[in-house]
């Protein structure tokens, strides 16, 4: 199981804690991001097989980075990580084109099935 991901959140703490668990689950971190528009830009620069994203972020939000990404390669494959929880929330995001939505703090087996799935 193999996969390059880039990990965007506005905390180093949460960042730290995506990027180890995603090494010892044998996927390699290419990327990561504490605000939206150093998301878009990274994207564009290492291509990644998936990014996990948080939505509250400075600079540009998760939303808005996530339709720029989509824009730039509808392929890209996104999962929302966040505190905010409102079904308005996850409905955008979705619609935008995020293909799960997951609630923090996060179940990593819900994570590691679900990014499993979308790499397979």
């Amino acid at each position: 199981m193999s996969g390059r991901i880039m990990v965007v959140d506005d905390t180093t703490f949460m960042r730290n804690i995506l990027k180890d668990f995603f090494h010892s689950n044998g996927y390699e971190v290419v990327a990561e991001a504490a605000n939206g528009a150093e998301a878009i830009n990274l994207y564009r620069r290492h291509r990644p097989d998936l990014i996990t994203m948080d939505l509250t972020l400075p600079v540009v939000n998760g939303l808005q980075a996530l339709k720029e990404i989509k824009a730039f390669d509808p392929q890209a494959k996104v999962i929302i990580c966040s505190a905010m929880s409102h079904q308005q929330m996850v409905i955008q995001a979705i619609q935008a084109g995020a293909k799960d939505f997951m609630v923090k703090p996060i179940l990593k087996e819900r994570l590691i099935e679900t990014v499993g799935a979308l790499l397979a």
